[in-house]
């Protein structure tokens, strides 16, 4: 069995790749910024380097991510490629997002290229928006008004289950099928946000409904809640990606990776349907 660690393990994709990881035998390391690290964590930060040696010392292979809240994705990514190759790691595997190989010059785009000329064994996973984002991201204006707030328009995407994503990284992982390839993940399921807000109220028995806001009342909504300006303006930008079409796509991937069928919106909306009735 592999020695693994996980950057991004306490995230929705990372802590279920964590759990699918360990329950196939391996052993795993999941890597947090915490300075104290608990039993099976060890201590990275991406932003400050700390630990990045000592993390990957000793390991077979690597799942990683960026962490949320940051643009400058390639500064984050490339070090660890770099300590990778350095420590001879066997495999990477590196999650971007769907639509990353769009602009050469983008960040997500600039590690994706840095990773597939390391001389590394890699697969790069590139999911499209998350279902769960629904229950994360969007739940602040289901719980308050039973309204999904977007600036999206009529578009459709087809939304993946990030358990999917996990149990697509963790078959990359553990086998040398698909090396050397990169995999746009998709859902099967193509919905607006009000088949997707119909779905939300089957299961859960409310009337949720989909607001249609605009950019700059969205914009105002992530300062307000915290996020950088960078990160909020880059989030806009991705939405108006959205709203262009460019997330409605359906590709085999997952199926191609794992053996099975996506999991469905009505299944994730049944799954999670406690946290839309708090």
């Amino acid at each position: 069995m592999s020695k693994v660690l996980v950057i991004g393990s306490s995230g929705t994709v990372g802590s279920e790749l964590v759990k699918l990881l360990r329950a196939k035998g391996h052993e795993v390391l999941a890597a947090t910024s915490k300075e104290k690290p608990a039993a099976g964590q060890v201590h990275l930060n991406l932003v400050s380097k700390a630990g990045l040696t000592a993390a990957l010392k000793g390991v077979d292979k690597a799942f990683l991510l960026a962490p949320p809240g940051h643009t400058n994705q390639h500064e984050l990514l490339i070090p660890v490629i770099e300590e990778a190759k350095k420590q001879g790691l066997k495999k990477l595997v590196l999650m971007t997002a769907m639509g990353a190989n769009s602009n050469e010059a983008s960040p997500m785009r600039k590690a994706e290229l840095y990773l597939e000329k390391s001389g590394l064994n890699y697969n790069i996973i590139r999911p499209n928006w998350f279902m769960q984002n629904f229950n994360t991201f969007w739940i602040g204006g289901i719980l308050a008004d039973s309204k999904i707030y977007l600036p999206v328009g009529k578009a459709k995407g087809s939304f993946i289950d990030a358990r999917d994503i996990a149990a697509s990284a963790a078959a990359l992982l553990t086998s040398e099928e698909h090396s050397h390839r990169d995999f746009d993940l998709t859902g099967t399921d193509v919905l607006d946000h009000d088949q997707v807000a119909e779905i939300l109220s089957a299961s859960t028995g409310k009337k949720i409904q989909f607001q249609e806001i605009s950019p700059e009342a969205m914009l105002q909504g992530l300062l307000k809640a915290g996020l950088p300006k960078d990160y909020a303006e880059f989030l806009i930008l991705i939405l108006g990606f959205f709203k262009e079409g460019y997330s409605a796509r359906v590709t085999d991937s997952v199926k191609k990776i794992t053996g099975r069928d996506p999991i469905s919106f009505k299944t994730y909306a049944q799954d999670y349907k406690s946290s839309w009735l708090k």
